[in-house]
């Protein structure tokens, strides 16, 4: 027999998916143009073309840190779970 480790797919949870879904928004946004490609409504004399993508700059940097927290946490659940299991 082979004496390779037991190799377990990876495991989907809700928080992984928030994860993903909190990586995945700003480029779904960006990408789709159709959506932000007019000129009103203008904030501050500048057209919504620009200030909405601008916008997405802090979002973007919002959503990566929550999804960095989150991945972390579920790092530290995951070490204990195992860590429990061995003992």
């Amino acid at each position: 027999m082979s004496d390779l480790p037991e190799v377990k797919p990876p495991v989907v949870t809700p928080v992984r998916v928030v994860i993903g879904l909190c990586l995945l928004a700003p480029f779904v946004a960006m990408l789709w143009v159709g959506s932000y490609t007019k000129t009103d409504p203008a904030f501050i004399g500048i057209p919504f073309f620009y200030w909405y993508q601008l916008l997405w700059v802090p979002l973007s940097t919002l959503l990566t840190v929550v999804a960095y927290q989150l991945w972390r946490r579920d790092q530290r659940a995951r070490t204990s779970a195992k860590e429990g299991a061995d003992a």
